[in-house]
C-alpha cells in the first residue's frame, strides 16, 4: 500500500511535469496535478510523522509512537480499563449473553455432557497423579495434626453422640455387632470354651472345666439372643444410660474432656497415623484414578446423567437460570475488580519493554496499511480540489 501511494505521488509529479505552462484542458489537468502532490506531500508527513521523522531530519512534533510509547500504553491500559473492564458494562454484557441459559442448552445434549465429563475425568485423573505421597505427608503433619491438637475434640464428640442418641442411629450399630457376635459365638464354641477353661479358677478340679465352660458358652449364646430379639432389654437400656452418661460427661465434665483430650493426643501422635493416612490416601486415588479413567465405568456413567438432567432442569427454570447469571456477573465483577487492573497492566508492561522502534515497527505493520488510504485519497481529494480552485480562479 506505500508502493501505491507512493506511485501515485510520481504519477502525479509525472503529470504535473508534462502540462506545465500548458493553459486550457491540459491547464485544469496541470493545476489537479499540483495540488494532488500537494495533497499527497502533506499526507505523507502526516501519516511519517507517526512512526518516524519525515527523511530522517529531527522536525518537532514528530516520531510521535517512538517518542510517546509509554505514554500511549497507559493511555492504553485506561481506556480498556475504563471501556471494557468496567462493572455496568461486565454486567450489562452477561445480561445480553445469559451464560446460563447457553450452558443449559448445552448441557442438556448427552453428547456434549459427555464431551464434558470426559475432558473433566481426564484432567481430574492427571492431577490426582500429580499428588505425591510426601504431599499428602506434609499436609497430615503440618496441616491437619497440629489443626486437630488445637481444637478440643470431647465437645464436638459429645455433641455428635448425643445426636446420634436421640435419632437413634445407635441402635442399627448395636444390631449389627449383635448379629456377629452371635453367629461368631454359634460357630466358634471350642474357641470359648478353650478360653474359659484357662481362665477357670485354680480350685476348679479340671474335669469340671469343660462342661462348665461348655455350659457358659450355652448361657453367652442364649443371652445374646435375648439381646437381639428384645429391643428394650436391660443390656440395651443400660447402653443408652451409659452412651447418654459418656455423651454428657464429654460436654461437661471436665474430667472426661481431660481424658479425651490426652487420648486424641496419643492418637495423633503415633506413627501409625501418618502412615494410614498415607494407605488410606493411595486406596482413594487408586480407586477413584481408576474409575475416571474408565470410559464405559458406572461412575462416568452416572456423572453424564447427572449433568444432562442437570442441563434439562436448569433449561425449564428461569429463576435458577437468573440467580447463576447473578454469581456469574458477581464472579466476574469480582475478580476484574481484584485483578482487572494487573491484567491491563500488561499492555504498558509489554509495551515499556520495547524499544521506540520496535513499538513503531509493530504498530505500523497492524494500521500502516490503513494510513496509507491516507495518502491515497490525499492525493486524489487533493487533486480534486486543485481543479475546482483552478476553475474558480478561471471564472473569475
Amino acid at each position: 500500500m506505500r508502493t501505491v501511494a507512493t506511485s501515485l505521488l510520481v504519477v502525479a509529479a509525472i503529470v504535473f511535469l508534462l502540462t506545465l505552462h500548458h493553459d486550457g484542458f491540459l491547464g485544469f489537468v496541470n493545476a489537479g496535478a499540483e495540488a494532488s502532490m500537494v495533497g499527497a506531500m502533506a499526507d505523507w508527513f502526516a501519516v511519517t510523522a507517526l512512526f518516524r521523522h519525515p527523511l530522517g531530519l529531527p522536525i518537532p512534533h514528530t516520531a510521535l509512537i517512538p517518542r510517546r510509547k509509554d505514554d500511549i500504553g497507559h493511555s492504553l491500559e485506561e481506556f480498556v480499563g475504563e471501556n471494557f473492564l468496567a462493572e455496568d458494562v461486565l454486567r450489562e454484557r452477561i445480561a445480553v449473553v445469559r451464560p446460563a441459559r447457553r450452558a443449559a442448552a448445552w448441557l442438556a445434549q448427552e453428547a456434549n455432557a459427555r464431551t464434558l465429563v470426559d475432558e473433566v475425568s481426564t484432567v481430574a485423573a492427571a492431577g490426582l497423579g500429580r499428588i505425591r505421597e510426601e504431599h499428602i505427608a506434609e499436609l497430615v503433619h503440618d496441616v491437619l495434626v497440629p489443626r486437630f491438637a488445637e481444637e478440643p475434640i470431647a465437645p464436638l464428640l459429645g455433641g455428635a453422640l448425643e445426636g446420634a442418641l436421640a435419632d437413634d442411629l445407635h441402635h442399627g450399630l448395636v444390631d449389627l455387632a449383635l448379629v456377629e457376635l452371635h453367629g461368631w459365638l454359634q460357630t466358634h464354641p471350642e474357641t470359648v470354651t478353650d478360653v474359659l477353661g484357662e481362665r477357670a479358677p485354680w480350685w476348679v478340679p479340671p474335669a469340671l472345666r469343660e462342661p462348665a465352660a461348655a455350659r457358659i458358652h450355652v448361657e453367652i449364646v442364649r443371652w445374646v439372643a435375648e439381646i437381639r430379639r428384645d429391643p428394650h432389654h436391660r443390656a440395651r437400656v443400660a447402653l443408652d444410660q451409659l452412651l447418654g452418661e459418656l455423651a454428657d460427661n464429654l460436654q461437661h465434665d471436665a474430667g472426661t474432656q481431660e481424658r479425651a483430650e490426652r487420648f486424641k493426643l496419643r492418637l495423633l501422635e503415633h506413627p501409625q497415623v501418618l502412615a494410614t493416612s498415607i494407605d488410606l490416601w493411595n486406596a482413594f486415588r487408586r480407586a477413584l484414578t481408576t474409575a475416571l479413567n474408565d470410559d464405559e465405568g458406572a461412575l462416568r456413567a452416572r456423572l453424564v446423567e447427572e449433568v444432562t438432567r442437570f442441563g434439562a432442569r436448569l433449561s425449564g427454570d428461569d429463576a435458577l437460570q437468573e440467580r447463576l447469571d447473578g454469581i456469574a456477573a458477581d464472579s466476574v465483577v469480582y475478580v476484574v475488580k481484584r485483578y482487572g487492573k494487573e491484567a491491563t497492566a500488561v499492555i504498558t508492561h509489554t509495551i515499556e519493554r520495547w524499544d521506540g522502534k520496535e513499538a513503531s515497527e509493530r504498530i505500523e505493520l497492524h494500521v500502516g496499511r490503513d494510513l496509507q488510504f491516507i495518502r491515497i485519497n490525499g492525493t486524489i481529494v487533493g487533486g480534486l480540489v486543485g481543479v475546482l480552485i483552478h476553475a474558480v480562479s478561471t471564472a473569475l
